[in-house]
C-alpha cells in the first residue's frame, strides 16, 4: 500500500523515514506514527495511513493509538513518583501500605517485587470479565487474596495484565486516585503529553482502530508478547492465563471497545500519540517527571534470565524492560536503553547514554507469536542515524 508520509525528518535521519515508508509500501502498516527526540530536538516526527481504514479516516499527528503494554512504564512511573515523595518505601513490605496483600504467603513481598515482575502473580486464578476489570479496587482485592505462583522475589515472570492492578494499587492507596486520574493530573496534563489511561469519549472517537493482519511475520524482535509454540507446556499454560484473562475480545469491538478504552487497564490500556510517548521518555531523561536518582534506581536490573511467562530471557528494572530477548535493541543501545514494547508492535524507549527518546504506535497488529519486526527496523535505523 502506497501512503503519503506526513511530518518532518532531520536529514541525518533520512534512513528512518525510508524504513517507515517502506513498511507502508510492503503493506505492513495500515496507519502508524513515529516520533524521535535526540536531546531536546525532535529529529523525526512522521505519520501516515489511516486511523480507521474501514471508514477511510486518515491518521493525523494527534491521532491516539492503543499502545498496549507501553502502559506499564507509565503506571510504574506514577508509583515511582509517589515513592520518591516519601509516600512508601519500595524496599519495604507491600503489606505496610496494603495490609490485605499479606495473605496466602505474600507477607514478605516488597514494592520492588511488585514493580519488577517478581510478585508471583502473573495471572488471575479465577475468570475475570471485562466488566470486572473496570473496578480497580476489586481487581486488586482479587490479587491480594490469591496465593502466588512462586515465592515473591525468588523468580520473575511477565505480569501481562495483573501488573497494572498491582502497581496501580500503590498509586490508588497512596494518592487516592486511579492511575489514569493520577497520570492526567500530575504527569500528562502538566507536561503536555498525549497519554491517557481511561480516555473520554472524545479521545476514543478520534483514536486509531486496531486491526489484525500481516505485519512483519513471526520474528520475535520488536515484540515481547505470547511465547511461541516451542515453549514448554507450563510456560504456554501460564502465558495463556496471563494474557487472556480478562479477554478484551470477549466484548463487541474487542480492544477497540469503549468499555476497554474508557476503563484504561493500567497494564495494557494506554492510548498515546507517538509524540506523547517520545515526549514522556524525553522528560524522564531530563529529570522533569521523576528525579535523576529515582530513574537511575529504576534502571538497575532487578530480574534477569529466563522469564516464567514469556519463555525467553528477559530483564526488568522497576517498570521498565531492559535490553534482552524480550526487549530487543541494537548493540549500540544496550548500554543505556530502557522502555517498554506492546502487543501491537508499539514501542517506547529512552536511552540514557545517547539521549534518545522514541515513540512508535501502529494500528496493524502482527500475526503470529510476536508483533513483527517493524519496531526493530525503525529503532535500528534511529541508532544508525544517531551515530
Amino acid at each position: 500500500m502506497d501512503a503519503e508520509i506526513h511530518g518532518r525528518c532531520d536529514q541525518r535521519f533520512s534512513r528512518v523515514a525510508a524504513v517507515f515508508a517502506r513498511h507502508f509500501e510492503r503493506g505492513q502498516e495500515a496507519g502508524a506514527a513515529l516520533c524521535v527526540y535526540q536531546g531536546d530536538d525532535v529529529v523525526v516526527d512522521l505519520w501516515a495511513g489511516h486511523a480507521d481504514p474501514r471508514a477511510g479516516r486518515p491518521w493525523q499527528r494527534d491521532t491516539p493509538c492503543l499502545a498496549f503494554s507501553c502502559a506499564k512504564a507509565v503506571t510504574a512511573v506514577s508509583a515511582l513518583r509517589l515513592a520518591e515523595a516519601g509516600a512508601c518505601d519500595l524496599d519495604g513490605p507491600v503489606a505496610a501500605w496494603w495490609p490485605e496483600f499479606a495473605a496466602a504467603g505474600k507477607e514478605h513481598a516488597t514494592g520492588v517485587h511488585l514493580l519488577s515482575h517478581r510478585a508471583g502473580l502473573p495471572a488471575f486464578r479465577d475468570q475475570v470479565t471485562v466488566a470486572d476489570a473496570a473496578d480497580p479496587a476489586a481487581m486488586a482485592a482479587r490479587l491480594a487474596a490469591q496465593p502466588p505462583e512462586w515465592e515473591p522475589g525468588t523468580a520473575h515472570g511477565y505480569h501481562a495484565l495483573t501488573y497494572g492492578w498491582l502497581a496501580g494499587e500503590l498509586v490508588r492507596r497512596l494518592s487516592g486516585q486511579t492511575v489514569g486520574e493520577y497520570l492526567a493530573e500530575h504527569i500528562a496534563g502538566p507536561h503536555g503529553l498525549d497519554l491517557w489511561l481511561g480516555a473520554t469519549a472524545g479521545v476514543i472517537g478520534r483514536a486509531a482502530r486496531i486491526s489484525r493482519g500481516p505485519a512483519g511475520g513471526h520474528d520475535r524482535p520488536g515484540g515481547h508478547d505470547r511465547p511461541g509454540g516451542a515453549s514448554p507446556p507450563e510456560v504456554r499454560d501460564l502465558a495463556r492465563r496471563a494474557f487472556g484473562n480478562p479477554d478484551p475480545t470477549s466484548v463487541p469491538g474487542g480492544s477497540n471497545s469503549p468499555a476497554v478504552l474508557s476503563a484504561g487497564w493500567p497494564a495494557s490500556g494506554l492510548l498515546a500519540t507517538a509524540a506523547g510517548l517520545a515526549g514522556f521518555y524525553r522528560q524522564l531523561l531530563a529529570g522533569q517527571i521523576i528525579g535523576p536518582a529515582t530513574l537511575r534506581s529504576a534502571l538497575v536490573p532487578r530480574a534477569t534470565g529466563s522469564d516464567r511467562t514469556l519463555g525467553v530471557n528477559a530483564a526488568y528494572g522497576l517498570g521498565f524492560m531492559l535490553p534482552s530477548e524480550a526487549f530487543w535493541v541494537p548493540a549500540a543501545g544496550r548500554p543505556g536503553a530502557f522502555g517498554h514494547s506492546g502487543l501491537s508492535g508499539a514501542t517506547s524507549l529512552g536511552d540514557t547514554a545517547r539521549g534518545l527518546a522514541i515513540g512508535y504506535v501502529t494500528n496493524r497488529m502482527g500475526s503470529g507469536a510476536a508483533a513483527g519486526t517493524r519496531a526493530a527496523r525503525l529503532v535500528s535505523a534511529v541508532y544508525a542515524s544517531a551515530g
